[in-house]
């Protein structure tokens, strides 16, 4: 194995599931770098975090060459890496339309700013919210102001806690703006334009599976 990065595959050929490993990856290093370590083979890393070790081999191998042989992985440069993969190199601007309770909620979040989210801006529709902000001091904008403000706050990523026949008219609004990844966290079927990628997360739907492994008898995976 070589150190270094060679080639970088086509995100088209990197499937959601070899993404969300990386950030696993990602997770488990920094938790290394922390604990001192500054070199770890992708069996120990396996061993430590209850992960596959081929298939960390086989994750890292789209993006290059990063290994160096009877050394493993230098954990420093793994990570810094990663980070470039995954586009967290540069601070990402974040925009969460909503200001109810679960997106005040999101919008002071710390930890997302710890991984290079930067909370920048909300929007809602409520005349008594607009002008506020968050506890954490992120201003909250009325909604029609969204395509001026995401111009001017260059907004990478839209999180969307509206109710969820506001849905599919907010995403639409953010789309307008620019905004061409979002994260959403309405309930309900939402039609995505070409050229945006939207990610759903649906809380009732998670507790309904965890409701149906409880009916089971808590068996089963």
């Amino acid at each position: 194995m070589k150190s270094g990065n060679k080639r970088k595959a086509p995100s088209d050929q990197v499937s959601e599931l070899t993404t969300n490993r990386l950030s696993i990856y990602l997770r488990c290093l920094n938790r290394l770098e922390q604990a001192g370590v500054d070199t770890i083979s992708s069996q120990a890393l396996a061993e430590q975090f209850h992960l596959n070790a081929a298939q960390i081999r086989k994750d890292l191998a789209y993006f290059g060459e990063f290994g160096v042989r009877g050394v493993g992985y230098y954990v420093k440069d793994l990570k810094l890496h990663l980070r470039k993969i995954l586009g967290l190199d540069r601070k990402l601007r974040v925009a969460v339309l909503g200001a109810g309770n679960l997106g005040q909620a999101l919008a002071d979040y710390p930890g997302f700013g710890r991984e290079g989210f930067e909370i920048v801006a909300m929007f809602d529709t409520a005349a008594e919210k607009i002008g506020d902000q968050s506890r954490s001091g992120v201003p909250i904008y009325d909604i029609r102001d969204l395509k001026k403000m995401a111009r001017r706050e260059r907004i990478d990523i839209g999180v969307m806690a509206v109710p969820a026949e506001a849905a599919q008219s907010v995403l639409d609004m953010a789309v307008a703006a620019g905004v061409k990844a979002i994260l959403n966290f309405s309930p309900g079927a939402i039609k995505i334009p070409l050229g945006v990628k939207l990610k759903s997360v649906d809380l009732t739907v998670s507790l309904e599976s965890l409701s149906f492994y409880l009916a089971q008898g808590g068996e089963g995976e």
